[in-house]
């Protein structure tokens, strides 16, 4: 068990540097929503990041033929949809409800991926990636918890709860939470896909799709396209980069090589890695309830990686 996951110590570093990239996003995305509607924050995150591979792929002569032969084209379709729902309803959120709240409900993504890969993929969720994800999940509570509790004279006081519940509150989490269940049908295919089509070829096709469902909705919007400031225009490029050419992309890469559970509970790193970005961004110092969440969900992805499953090999 230990061997089999020294051999794939690479894929998880991958993993590592995945989830620092898409810690980025809901930063972001934060300072592009100063100036620019949500809708058309994700159609120049999946645009730019579609050119961006589409040139890479023309560098590399590497054929896209395979993606629209008829068994694949359907079920790239079908992942470029989710991937395209996933952001609009995600991004939307973070206008209607905080951060925190926001990447707690959108990082359940693993719940749905373990609760559906048995079905689907006909993949067995071990021992290890079973309680990795509980651990994972506790972390993530804590997380979550932690704008409203604190230690105080060495004691866990929680607010009362005097903030009321608005109904944008309200659909601002339901985006999120569908933006979780958007993600695991995405990644669910990726890993069907992932052993027929290589990670250039798939990634290419999904954010084809992606942006041209988010194009056509906002350009049959009413929000504004063009006329940004420098500023938010190297907030949408970087938003392409970072957290989608680079972090979503080796999460495609990774799917073939480790379980669709593995890879997406990986996701949970990322308050991680916006706890750690806000303390040096925004010089927001984490709570003791933050650094025991974020102990809690290191752990779970560490266990989730020793399993017995077989991957394949590069």
């Amino acid at each position: 068990m230990i061997e089999e996951t020294e051999k794939q110590w690479h894929k998880y570093l991958a993993l590592g540097f995945g989830i620092i990239c898409i810690s980025t996003a809901s930063i972001l995305i934060r300072f592009a929503q100063d100036e620019v509607a949500s809708i058309v924050i994700s159609a120049y995150r999946l645009t730019l990041a579609t050119l961006i591979i589409g040139v890479i792929a023309i560098f590399k002569k590497e054929s896209i033929r395979p993606i629209f032969e008829k068994r694949n084209a359907w079920l790239i379709l079908l992942s470029g949809t989710f991937l395209a729902v996933h952001f609009i309803s995600w991004i939307k959120s973070l206008e209607m409800t905080s951060v925190a709240s926001s990447v707690v409900l959108v990082t359940t993504t693993p719940l749905w991926v373990a609760l559906l890969s048995p079905l689907i993929l006909k993949e067995k969720i071990t021992r290890n990636i079973l309680v990795g994800l509980l651990i994972a999940f506790f972390g993530l509570i804590c997380v979550s918890l932690s704008e409203r509790c604190g230690f105080t004279d060495g004691r866990l006081a929680c607010q009362s709860g005097s903030q009321q519940i608005t109904l944008d509150v309200f659909r601002g989490n339901s985006l999120a939470l569908l933006g979780a269940l958007m993600a695991a049908g995405y990644m669910i295919i990726g890993r069907i896909m992932r052993k027929r089509v290589s990670a250039l070829q798939y990634t290419f096709g999904v954010y084809g799709v992606a942006a041209i469902v988010v194009d056509l909705i906002a350009i049959f919007s009413e929000a504004e396209l063009v006329g940004f400031s420098i500023r938010s225009y190297a907030w949408l490029v970087a938003l392409a980069i970072i957290p989608q050419l680079f972090g979503h992309s080796i999460f495609n890469w990774a799917l073939k090589y480790l379980q669709a559970s593995v890879v997406s509970i990986a996701i949970l790193g990322e308050p991680i890695g916006t706890i750690i970005l806000a303390l040096i961004f925004l010089k927001e110092a984490p709570t003791i309830i933050e650094l025991v969440g974020a102990c809690l969900i290191l752990a779970g992805i560490l266990l989730a990686s020793i399993t017995r499953v077989p991957v394949n090999e590069v």
